[in-house]
């Protein structure tokens, strides 16, 4: 955001994308408090009728600012002060506006809200007076947020110094000692749990109680469940949302439509699919036919996993059937006691964590020589010309045999090779293996 204040000079408006309840409307006023002299938000999800009318008809921009600095009770300073549109899916008219508002260049402006909601109300009106369709401006910088990593986590509970310190472990592949690194897990497993929603997040700072951050964490669930009813009332969006954990947890080499919509089939479901994917609610990783640096000209468009863009989220939708998840349950996760295959938490953890970090989401599989199974390779990245395979590991194993079995293949391909698991940092040959709250550093 400072970059793009520093850098842009006013000549675009900053718009802040991410999931519903992810923190956006509060990092644009925080921003707006510390680095203007003042500031106007406007909210469209309780703004008057008049001042969403001001909208319809700018080609008095003077008459506008005039009236938000009436109804707010706001001086506004020309080049000193910023207007914030705050679920500007509510107004389309008022993102159609930013061009105009831009090239006047008094104010700067940031624009946020969920992109799911933007990309309904820009398509397509319900209601009275909703334009069928608006003219996106080119003038505006994007800017995706996530939730909270883990390092921002670290911050939330008043640790300034770990992560700094694993990342110089992780530079150096110091090991910490196996005790440490058990204490080191279940700090991480807390993160896991609790996610990076920050309503959830400050739940659990306020009480410690997780059934309390587990009802906060469905209500969220229960907020995407409007938004993807309203977008698609067949239901069929949500059901591939809520069916995510199961999938994952099937160990199937791809997500299987038909196993969640009866009859489903790909080609027919692929609004509701995106659907997902453009809220910021899942993130899709994408089969790679042949794994090589040019990993998005590989990619089967009908081959992937879905995966959830909050992992405290996604643990609350593996027991959604539950009226909450109990506090035992909780325990148990968190003291890695519960007698499950915790992999594919493990697995959702790790494709937030590289997609909060910049990278695409790809993987590979192909056929074991029996051909009853499958090899896999979690997680696929692309640097300085050649490729990371990245194996996620939940058990105690020390058996690896897909990231081996993908090295003996494909060996002048690879940079690097990389197993996650819940032990200590190791080397073996050339795999590097790492616990899995050094995935921030990949």
């Amino acid at each position: 955001m400072l970059n793009w204040k520093t850098n842009q000079h006013g000549t675009t408006a900053l718009l802040i994308r991410g999931a519903r309840r992810v923190g956006k409307s509060t990092i644009a006023e925080e921003f707006a408090r510390k680095e203007y002299e003042s500031y106007i938000l406007v909210d469209f999800s309780k703004a008057s009728q008049n001042i969403h009318r001001l909208f319809e008809d700018i080609s008095d921009l003077d008459y506008i600012f005039t009236q938000l600095q009436l109804n707010y009770r706001t001086s506004l300073k020309p080049h000193k002060s910023v207007i914030i549109f705050d679920e500007i899916q509510k107004q389309p008219l008022a993102r159609q506006a930013i061009k105009s508002l831009v090239a006047d260049g008094r104010y700067d402006y940031i624009e946020t809200g969920s992109l799911l909601s933007i990309k309904r109300k820009g398509k397509s009106a319900s209601k009275k007076n909703q334009p069928k369709s608006i003219l996106i401006p080119s003038e505006e910088t994007r800017l995706d947020m996530y939730p909270m990593d883990y390092e921002e986590f670290r911050w939330a509970l008043g640790d300034n110094d770990t992560i700094p310190l694993l990342r110089t472990m992780f530079n150096n592949l110091s090991p910490l000692s196996d005790s440490t690194n058990r204490r080191m897990m279940r700090d991480f497993r807390l993160y896991v749990l609790v996610g990076g929603m920050p309503q959830a997040v400050n739940d659990y700072l306020d009480t410690h109680d997780m059934s309390i951050v587990d009802q906060r964490k469905r209500s969220i669930l229960d907020l995407y469940d409007e938004d993807f009813y309203e977008l698609d009332p067949s239901g069929q969006a949500s059901d591939l949302f809520h069916a995510i954990p199961s999938q994952l947890n099937s160990n199937a080499s791809r997500y299987q439509v038909s196993s969640v919509i009866e009859g489903g089939r790909l080609d027919r479901l692929r609004e509701q699919i995106n659907i997902l994917k453009d809220s910021m609610t899942a993130n899709l990783a994408y089969y790679a036919n042949d794994p090589s640096a040019g990993l998005a000209l590989h990619i089967n468009r009908d081959q992937f996993k879905l995966f959830c863009g909050d992992t405290g989220l996604f643990v609350t939708l593996a027991f959604w059937d539950d009226a909450f998840t109990e506090n035992a349950i909780y325990q148990k996760l968190l003291n890695d006691k519960l007698k499950a295959d915790m992999g594919y938490v493990y697995e959702n953890v790790v494709s937030q964590i590289l997609t909060a970090t910049g990278h695409k989401l790809y993987y590979h599989t192909w056929p074991t020589p029996s051909g009853k199974h499958n090899y896999e390779i979690d997680f696929l990245l692309s640097r300085k010309g050649k490729i990371c395979p990245i194996e996620v590991k939940s058990s105690a194993s020390n058996v690896h045999v897909s990231i081996d079995e993908f090295q003996k293949k494909f060996s002048a391909r690879i940079l690097q090779r990389y197993l996650l698991h819940s032990k200590d940092i190791r080397k073996e040959l050339d795999l590097i293996k790492l616990p899995m709250y050094m995935a921030m550093f990949l």
